[in-house]
């Protein structure tokens, strides 16, 4: 069916385009309606063209504001045509879905926010709540020192985005298995585990499922954080501090591991492992954290 323009515009009616401006709707819309008897123009001109008398228009408006508080099509012809419906249980149960879906937008938004919070901190937890997960310790400025270090890394966002699901009880579970691996190598170092045993290379097994929540640990990463355990100084301390020499036992049990699975603990690098890891999907569970 052909339209007017608004030259052809009769005194009795308007045109689909001056009724397309007037309510915001597009044209196309305009002729749905009009195709599945919703809103029809009453009028024709001389040459076919729809016009929309002034009743039109009001179930026009009618239909408008029924689209924008949410109600479909059906829905809108049953308020509007339906004698026997129940308008305002329809409009209250569509005030039911708008709150729905206004508090599932609430709950992203808070998301969105700790998502962004957790890539420019890390750690979300005040300063109190560090102290009394991870211990006295434990020094706040880790963290801004771990994104310092480590912000534009690929781990580290693999590391916020899990990060930012976590508060103080599921950052105590991730303490509490960091603070058993150090426990368990310290009386396995005690006890004479020798490199390369079934007992070594458990712990060492161990070592990477509890690393891995925050992002895939391959071999030959592994091999590349044991060796910063031995000689970083912060680190070292740690691990020494748990037990005098675990820092240095610790590497010689990694390096042994690695070799038995075909990697050179002297040439292994941290990118040759990302490129391992890349090609992995990311572990499904969560524990540990980039800093000390």
């Amino acid at each position: 069916m052909p339209d007017a323009t608004d030259s052809d515009s009769d005194s009795d009616g308007l045109t689909v385009g001056q009724v397309s401006a007037r309510l915001g709707v597009t044209v196309r819309a305009l002729h749905h309606w009009d195709e599945i008897g919703l809103a029809r123009p009453s009028l024709r001109t001389v040459a076919g063209y729809r016009l929309y008398t002034a009743g039109d228009l009001q179930r026009l408006h009618r239909v408008v504001v029924y689209r924008e508080i949410g109600l479909g099509l059906d829905g809108i012809r049953a308020v509007l045509d339906d004698s026997a419906a129940d308008v305002p249980g329809a409009l209250r149960e569509q005030r039911a879905q708008v709150t729905e879906r206004i508090d599932r937008l609430q709950r992203l938004g808070t998301g969105l926010d700790r998502m962004i919070d957790a890539h420019e901190r890390g750690l979300l937890l005040t300063a109190e709540q560090q102290a009394s997960v991870f211990g006295p310790d434990w020094k706040p400025e880790w963290p801004t020192e771990a994104r310092r270090r480590y912000g534009d890394t690929a781990q580290w966002r693999q590391y916020a985005e899990l990060s930012a699901g976590r508060g103080p009880e599921e950052w105590q579970a991730v303490a509490d298995a960091v603070a058993g691996l150090d426990r368990a190598l310290g009386d396995a170092m005690d006890a004479g585990v020798r490199p390369g045993s079934p007992e070594a290379n458990r712990l060492v097994e161990r070592h990477r499922e509890v690393f891995a929540s925050c992002f895939p640990l391959t071999r030959q990463m592994q091999v590349c954080l044991a060796r910063m355990y031995e000689d970083d100084p912060g680190f070292a301390a740690h691990y020494d501090g748990v037990r005098a020499g675990l820092a240095a036992w610790f590497r010689q049990i990694v390096d042994a591991s690695a070799r038995a699975h075909g990697i050179d603990p002297d040439t292994a690098t941290w990118d040759q492992g990302l490129q391992t890891a890349l090609r992995r999907p990311p572990p499904a569970s969560s524990a540990n954290t980039l800093g000390q």
